[in-house]
């Protein structure tokens, strides 16, 4: 019997370069090896999005992306974190037993108050808690992360670990699978690619649409002339042809280094290579937004088929805790 693998994402519309090659590819692999079940988490984005009005498209959109990207309704579960409302019921449950030092120590938590110190909600403090409840929901065995996601993992593992001990074995604890997740840098070649900073390539532009928005890129600052010697070790833009071009990532650093290539002319490059490489995913999204139900579809057929687990893990959970 495989494994189960829990992994989630909040519903940010549109994906980009840097989601594609850092969890989409991967959550497309994993679908042979284990038993899958991926989840836009909805609630979860309520704890930093206050304006609620575009929620239902970004869902959307972002669902056509991960159908296109490869991701099978009939290999793996997708469906939206709310449509399955025992994942909140869980929540409240291990919110009982999980002590408040645990979540006031994420690092995450100090960083998003940082960020939002007018918004510091109930809801953010008790982030680890729901995201604990999404995978032991589900019996997960694996969550797919990178490095930095590891404090929520061995924190998901705690929790789980505290509710064997006081109710009787229930959870498996699950094991945080170390995935290779590629830092993207944006446009500007400073921060990681974000729809929020404005400096990412959406994977569902028309090809015109690429090209202008590799072209603004920032390249080498150094090289301030055509004839300038590039550094390709500090280009963002060769790090992309790496993903993109592997084939003639040498000879490009080669070309830069003596100012054989410029910077459009390597820009260029990429766009074209970009655009070779999404052409199927982008004639797959084509194919599936003619199917106006079929996004909704997939989600409803997702949601009753986590409902399946999410109900039997409930009456077990309730039972064990004398609450039935």
């Amino acid at each position: 019997m495989k494994r189960r693998v829990f992994s989630g994402a909040r519903p940010t519309g549109r994906q980009h370069l840097g989601n594609y090659l850092g969890a989409l590819q991967n959550w497309v692999s994993l679908q042979d090896e284990y038993d899958c079940i991926y989840c836009i988490v909805d609630v979860h984005a309520l704890t930093t999005l206050e304006d609620t009005s575009s929620l239902q498209e970004d869902i959307y959109e972002m669902v056509l992306d991960w159908l296109a990207a490869g991701l099978d309704p009939q290999k793996s579960i997708l469906f939206v974190q709310s449509h399955v409302p025992e994942v909140m019921e869980l929540h409240t449950l291990l919110s009982m037993i999980t002590p408040l030092g645990w979540l006031l120590r994420v690092p995450t938590f100090k960083e998003k108050v940082k960020i939002q110190p007018g918004n510091v909600n109930y809801g953010l403090v008790g982030y680890p808690v729901l995201q604990t409840a999404d995978i032991v929901l589900y019996k997960a065995e694996v969550v797919p992360v990178g490095e930095d996601q590891v404090p929520h993992i061995e924190l998901a593992r705690e929790i789980a670990r505290r509710f064997n001990n006081l109710f009787g074995d229930t959870f498996p604890e699950p094991q945080a699978k170390l995935t290779s997740f590629p830092m993207v840098l944006g446009l500007d070649g400073k921060e990681k690619m974000s729809k929020q900073l404005r400096n990412d390539i959406e994977i569902a532009l028309s090809p015109e649409e690429t090209l202008e928005r590799v072209m603004t890129a920032v390249t080498d600052p150094a090289r301030r002339y055509r004839n300038d010697p590039g550094h390709p070790e500090i280009c963002n833009i060769y790090r992309l042809h790496g993903h993109f071009n592997p084939e003639q990532v040498d000879d490009i650093a080669v070309q830069c280094r003596s100012a054989e290539i410029g910077c459009v002319d390597c820009k260029t490059l990429l766009a074209e290579k970009i655009n070779l490489a999404l052409k199927p995913f982008r004639e797959r999204r084509a194919a599936s937004a003619a199917k106006p139900k079929f996004v909704k579809e997939v989600l409803a057929d997702g949601a009753q088929r986590a409902s399946v687990i999410a109900k039997e893990t409930m009456r077990e959970v309730k039972q064990k805790m004398g609450l039935i």
